[in-house]
């Protein structure tokens, strides 16, 4: 590894010919830096991604007399973050620079829970382990484990400190080790960056709250509604059940920008030390060993009057330059996307340059949509024009999460086929919380507004296929579900519980700080009898544990699963799902029946395929010659690669 005395003149030298607002920076920095021997890495980085960070930045602040002061403070903090960073973490670094598209592994296989919930706290965490690596999983999202108001936390999404544990979960220190541990065993961790907003009880918001006119200017404060109102124009309102509009009145009269709840304030990235003081607290978690971070609430980062304040062209100016400050002091360091938007709008934040990987919203509606209504063709088109995308990418796939499941298909492909999204929204809603008549399903709704008609969809997955009655199907869908998630490319992810087919917690309405936010009915307790009954056969969760380790397993071994690329098949039977997953010595064609009845594809229909294919799932010989049944609910994973 080189040392400071052949990196740092590189550094100074680096723009001189070319730029020089660039040069003055790197020779300001290179003098910051030497005598640090162990400093030739960051060096090369910065040579590297200063001009992309100082692109993105100048079109925010670019504007203002002090930009150039600004940027070098920026560069200095990063300095001393990639200082604190372990040897290990920088080794990671290293590792990740040489192989950029490691997460696009078919071993790759995700989880996700509450930390309490799941494990009691960290350390429990840290005890679950060798059940994470019978899972198989290689990347563990903890939901947000920062200190947090209570009751009010949104489950931990309202942060009132970026460096400290909740008490009730452990420490700081805890979260390190876990961290370290996790990666010892093969584990990414994942944990949220909650970028949008802060809570209430934040140290920034207790000085604004004081009048400090430097953290006033953290947030959008005004003195009376003239602005709030301005702005209410265009903007929607997301929790109206919680408080109308987008703004929250405080005690002192004064009205505070509050998108979601009214103790989750909104940060000012108009201002740009928020964006330094953000950038602190994403590379002090980076510091931790997390090696992916959830964007949270993509959309809503920047707001301009007069537009709706969601997916403005600034939020991913943003993204993109806290992206390339991670690649400069933390490089390992990946982001994700969570913006739950139009599926136009979701792509737009997938890139290299800005979210490496991102939730698949599209995929997850249309999954319990093709299951309702046991058409798959609002998900075949999805899966044909709306899958693919760019090189060094990647999706994160799953049946659900710990939100509720919003439509978020398009109205213009609905109508490809006919389809009124309104009114089509409007059956998936009753049918999914057994308003509809013949419904297997038990979800409750959430954020129902009867002025709009819009609404959402909460429970866990089992109870939405059935399991909650025992209908006789239920296993089935279920493992049909995540057969889909885990072999359509991408990054799968267990919601972890499903795998034993934990049911909905009804009694999330005796908890004075939950009763009033649906979502906790998906959001349970582990449940350990379930657990235990994991390797029975004559179980429902026996069942169920059984047939996700047989996915798991073969998608784990097969080569064709790897990377994200998807070519859509056309069973021409409208209750099958098809699509085929090229490999360098053929493909993987998937087919998968959406109802309860038997379902066949035509042998015409198979005609390119070679004459006989192993499946792999089933591990019997498919005669690909003759028309293909399907049972109710079962997918084939059909080899068609040279043998």
């Amino acid at each position: 590894m080189p040392n400071s005395a052949a990196s740092t003149p590189t550094l100074s030298n680096a723009f001189t010919a070319t730029d020089a607002q660039l040069a003055r920076m790197a020779s300001g920095l290179a003098r910051h830096i030497a005598g640090d021997n162990t400093a030739g890495p960051f060096a090369r980085r910065v040579v590297e991604h200063l001009p992309a960070l100082r692109k993105e930045l100048v079109q925010l602040y670019g504007h203002r007399d002090d930009f150039e002061f600004f940027l070098g403070g920026l560069l200095a903090m990063a300095y001393g973050q990639w200082r604190e960073r372990s040897a290990e973490l920088k080794a990671l670094d290293d590792s990740r620079d040489g192989d950029p598209t490691w997460f696009q592994s078919q071993r790759m296989l995700g989880g996700v829970c509450y930390i309490d919930l799941f494990a009691g706290n960290l350390r429990g965490i840290e005890a679950s382990i060798p059940y994470f690596q019978e899972l198989g999983l290689t990347y563990l999202h903890l939901m947000p484990p920062f200190k947090c108001p209570d009751p009010h936390s949104d489950g931990g999404y309202a942060v009132s400190s970026y460096r400290e544990v909740n008490p009730k979960l452990g420490s700081i220190a805890d979260l390190r080790r876990v961290a370290a541990a996790l990666r010892e065993a093969g584990i990414s961790l994942v944990l949220d960056f909650v970028f949008n907003h802060t809570s209430d009880e934040h140290a920034w918001a207790v000085g604004a709250k004081a009048r400090d006119p430097k953290f006033q200017k953290y947030f959008f404060i005004y003195e009376d509604r003239a602005e709030p109102d301005a702005y209410e124009k265009h903007v929607r309102e997301i929790f109206p059940d919680e408080h109308p509009g987008a703004f929250s009145q405080l005690p002192d009269g004064r009205w505070v920008w509050t998108t979601f709840h009214s103790y989750q304030w909104d940060l000012n990235y108009a201002n740009p030390d928020v964006f330094s003081a953000m950038a602190g607290e994403m590379l002090f978690i980076a510091n931790l060993g997390v090696e992916f971070l959830r964007m949270d609430a993509v959309a809503f980062i920047w707001k301009r009057l007069g537009t709706v304040c969601e997916n403005l062209p600034e939020a991913h100016t943003l993204i993109r330059a806290y992206n390339a400050l991670a690649r400069i002091a933390a490089p390992a360091l990946l982001f994700k996307s969570e913006a739950i938007v139009h599926p136009d709008d979701v792509l737009k934040y997938i890139s290299p340059e800005e979210c490496q990987i991102s939730y698949n919203p599209l995929q997850m509606a249309l999954l319990w949509n093709t299951l309702a209504t046991r058409e798959v063709n609002l998900l075949q088109h999805a899966l044909e024009h709306r899958h693919n995308l760019p090189a060094g990418t990647a999706w994160v796939n799953y049946v659900r999460s710990h939100d509720d499941i919003g439509w978020t298909f398009a109205d213009e492909d609905a109508l490809l086929f006919n389809i009124n999204g309104f009114n089509h929204r409007q059956f998936l809603n009753k049918f999914y919380v057994n308003r509809f008549p013949g419904s297997f399903a038990r979800g409750v709704p959430f954020q129902d507004n009867p002025t709009t008609g819009d609404c959402r969809i909460s429970g866990t997955a089992a109870s939405l296929v059935g399991l909650e009655q025992h209908d006789p199907h239920a296993v089935a869908r279920l493992l049909l579900l995540y057969s889909v998630v885990l072999s359509s490319g991408g990054v799968p992810l267990i919601y972890l519980g499903d795998e034993v087919g934990t049911l909905n917690y009804p009694d999330y309405i005796n908890d004075h700080g939950k009763a009033d936010d649906s979502r906790w009915v998906n959001r349970p307790p582990r449940d350990l009898t379930r657990h235990a009954q994991r390797h029975d056969p004559n179980t429902e969760a026996g069942r169920l544990y059984a047939g996700m380790q047989r996915l798991t397993k073969v998608r784990a071994a097969t080569e064709a699963f790897a990377g994200g690329r998807l070519i859509a098949f056309w069973s021409k039977n409208p209750a099958v799902l098809g699509y085929m997953r090229p490999a360098p010595d053929g493909h993987v064609l998937v087919l998968a029946n959406f109802s309860e009845f038997a379902q066949s594809v035509d042998a015409a229909v198979l005609s390119a395929m070679p004459a006989s294919a192993p499946d792999l799932l089933g591990g019997t010989l498919v005669n690909l010659r003759q028309s293909v049944t399907l049972a109710p609910y079962q997918t084939l994973w059909l080899d068609c690669r040279g043998r």
